[in-house]
């Protein structure tokens, strides 16, 4: 049988696993998807071309990694599984552009990967089918170290794909959707039916794109002091905000301070912190943090 085959079909990756005596590992969150629709869906929406690099992460048995291969100029991938590098190995065997890394992507140094394996390309994204159990780590280092990006294009669990692109006012908007939000702009491309992978996964599934933004979505004086007003925000989502900042930074007095800052932000103390957007938490935070606030915590 000739490697140059699809990988995605159902018949070849069956004969690749059975064949290397390959077991899937839970632990690993691995599901292999096999539907070359769905592959063709998420390489177009990364928008390659052959002065293009992506860096794919799981790569799995190499069936996106393979229609990467055919779209960008550079593929790089990286495998945590030391077991699937001889798979890897032989399916990518016609790709001289293609490099695979195994090491796992949450304790890599990956400005320096990117500087080793991108230079000279046109722009970079990362395309993907993550393991759903590191999917927010993942993404959020992605975005938090500022990395030369241009797009994000993951399949994730569709609960997870929707709270990342929610709007203000619904029971979806939350922390993750505005850490997200500040460093990107979300848009959810397909969903995707359990049916196409191999283990069936229990959960749905949804492809999303982040396109990374040149500036955080909105200015602040402290990043780190807005993500913490944020995440205090929603400690407890029925809440009002007022509450749930005053068990951050007012536990037994002053409380009356807070609302008089929360006024000042032009945000009412009843509110919840779900109807807030970036815009009103980028200005509470330097309210806050103009009131010494960042001291008080608790």
């Amino acid at each position: 049988m000739s490697i140059r085959e699809d990988v995605s079909t159902p018949r070849r990756t069956k004969e690749i696993i059975q064949r290397h005596g390959f077991s899937f590992k839970k632990s690993l969150g691995q599901n292999f998807l096999i539907d070359q629709n769905i592959l063709g869906k998420i390489v177009a929406a990364a928008g390659l071309d052959d002065t293009k690099g992506a860096l794919e992460i799981g790569p799995g048995i190499g069936a996106l990694t393979e229609k990467l291969a055919q779209e960008a100029g550079k593929v790089t991938a990286v495998e945590i599984d030391q077991r699937l590098l001889p798979i890897l190995e032989e399916v990518l065997e016609p790709y001289s552009h293609v490099n695979v890394i195994h090491g796992d992507v949450l304790k890599l140094d990956l400005q320096a990967l990117f500087a080793a394996e991108f230079g000279g390309v046109n722009g970079v994204s990362v395309v993907a089918n993550l393991p759903y159990y590191v999917t927010t780590p993942i993404l959020m280092k992605l975005l938090e170290e500022k990395l030369p990006l241009e797009h994000i294009v993951v399949m994730i669990q569709k609960e997870v794909a929707e709270r990342m692109a929610a709007a203000p006012g619904g029971k979806d908007y939350g922390s993750l959707s505005i850490a997200v939000q500040y460093y990107s702009v979300p848009e959810l491309i397909c969903t995707v039916p359990h049916s196409v992978f191999i283990p069936q996964p229990n959960v749905e599934s949804a492809v999303i794109r982040l396109t990374v933004r040149k500036t955080p979505a909105v200015a602040v004086k402290d990043e780190a002091f807005f993500f913490e007003v944020v995440q205090s925000s929603f400690a407890q989502r029925r809440k009002t905000i007022s509450n749930n900042l005053k068990s951050r930074f007012f536990p037994k007095e002053g409380r009356e301070r807070l609302e008089q800052l929360l006024e000042e932000a032009g945000i009412q103390p009843t509110r919840r912190a779900e109807t807030l957007s970036l815009d009103e938490f980028a200005k509470l935070s330097d309210t806050l943090l103009n009131a010494g606030l960042k001291e008080l915590r608790v």
